[in-house]
């Protein structure tokens, strides 16, 4: 079968690879008929997520029909389309109980304290084989695997697999209630669905922080007020627009590979932390390998968060969703102190949020097929890939199947 694998630091390639097998009663075998490119994928061929294995499918969004099913697992059978939520979870320990599924227990084979597991990932995530390819193996699947609705359409369907939970997760950390203002910072997918579930749970105005206008203006159809870090200071335009006071939630839908601004007033702020900057990429990404106009990493891992304690107002929340690796190792917990901020993170718990986020779809509330932008057969996974990291405003989808009208 065809996958997209990991070779090293900057070098993925659509290789032919074997077909998966069914390793364990609770196992099924899914034919994925999208998958998905995600912000994550990109830390981990820049290098500013370590730990990836040579050999490794990346990948972990996707929606399939279910091919082959081990004898332990009796809710699914083979014929149905499914939703392959993006963390791998056991279903029946502790943590998995409490709905704490990136948490669980069991599946990370690393042991208990190791942390997520999740499909496409790192060694200390499991080394999971993952879903950008023409079949995949389900660990858990009776857990791992959400029947789709006949109604919803895999264009749906896919954006329910990582993104679309992911960002309500953030929300939810966020504690948004009615009347809130909220900032969200970094306008790719996850923060394009951050501002329509914080729209849903009731905020009353949410701020757009990014410095492309493609997102920008995506944001601002979704109602969003848009702010571009590159133009004006993000801060000073928040507590301009807040009579001084800060937004109450914030959301950190960046992570690691931050950038900061090279115009606009900020950027003489950004110009006197550069050192700082410079230390704080060496720290999380001592290696890695640029190619092409490719693969190159944020050129300031801790800017977005130092913006988002100070736009935060006094006693707010602010939840981060952005992923920041086990390197990172600062944050501004003076200034968070201070403000008296709760601060909120984690992986998603996919499996916790996707059947209420699938009601709300086939429901007609949410439209998340809007954020997709591309639709690219697999044999053309790798310029897509480069496409995206060439800062593509929206959302690639990858099809297992022949190629639909871009």
């Amino acid at each position: 079968m065809k996958a997209v694998v990991y070779h090293g630091l900057g070098d993925i390639r659509l290789d032919n690879v074997r077909e998966p097998k069914i390793k364990d009663p609770q196992d099924a075998i899914v034919r994925l008929t999208a998958s998905a490119i995600c912000g994550t994928d990109l830390h981990m061929i820049r290098g500013t997520f370590p730990g990836m294995k040579p050999g490794t499918i990346l990948g972990h969004e996707g929606v399939g029909i279910v091919e082959e099913i081990g004898k332990d697992v009796r809710n699914l059978k083979i014929g149905d389309r499914v939703i392959i939520p993006s963390t791998i979870a056991c279903g029946y320990c502790a943590y998995c109980r409490q709905g704490y599924y990136a948490q669980c227990d069991v599946a990370n084979p690393n042991g208990p304290q190791a942390g997520t597991a999740f499909f496409g990932g790192p060694v200390p995530a499991g080394s999971f084989d993952g879903l950008q390819a023409e079949y995949a193996r389900v660990p858990f699947a009776t857990v791992g695997l959400i029947k789709i609705p006949d109604s919803l359409t895999d264009d749906q369907a896919i954006m329910l697999s990582d993104i679309f939970p992911t960002a309500y997760f953030g929300a939810a950390l966020a504690e948004i209630n009615e009347g809130d203002t909220v900032a969200v910072f970094g306008n790719r997918p996850v923060g394009q669905f951050a501002i329509a579930s914080a729209k849903i749970m009731g905020a009353e105005r949410v701020f757009a922080v990014d410095n492309i206008p493609s997102r920008l203006e995506m944001a601002r159809k979704q109602g969003a007020e848009p702010i571009n870090f590159d133009e004006v200071d993000p801060v000073e335009r928040i507590e301009q627009l807040t009579n001084g006071m800060g937004v109450r939630r914030v959301i950190d839908a960046v992570g690691v590979d931050a950038n900061r601004p090279h115009s606009g007033p900020a950027a003489e702020k950004a110009d006197q932390m550069e050192q700082q900057f410079k230390q704080e990429m060496k720290q999380v990404a001592p290696k890695n390998k640029p190619k092409n106009g490719n693969w190159h990493q944020g050129d300031a891992p801790g800017q977005a968060v130092m913006w988002e304690v100070q736009a935060a107002e006094k006693g707010g929340t602010l939840s981060i969703i952005g992923v920041y690796p086990q390197t990172a190792q600062f944050f501004p917990i003076g200034l968070a102190m201070t403000r008296q901020l709760k601060i909120n993170m984690g992986n998603c718990n996919h499996r916790k949020y996707i059947p209420s986020l699938v009601s709300l779809v086939t429901g007609g509330i949410v439209h998340p097929e809007q954020v997709l932008t591309e639709r690219e057969p697999m044999t053309s996974a790798i310029e897509a890939y480069k496409a995206f990291d060439e800062r593509q405003p929206g959302w690639i989808k990858v099809e297992l199947e022949p190629a639909m009208t871009a």
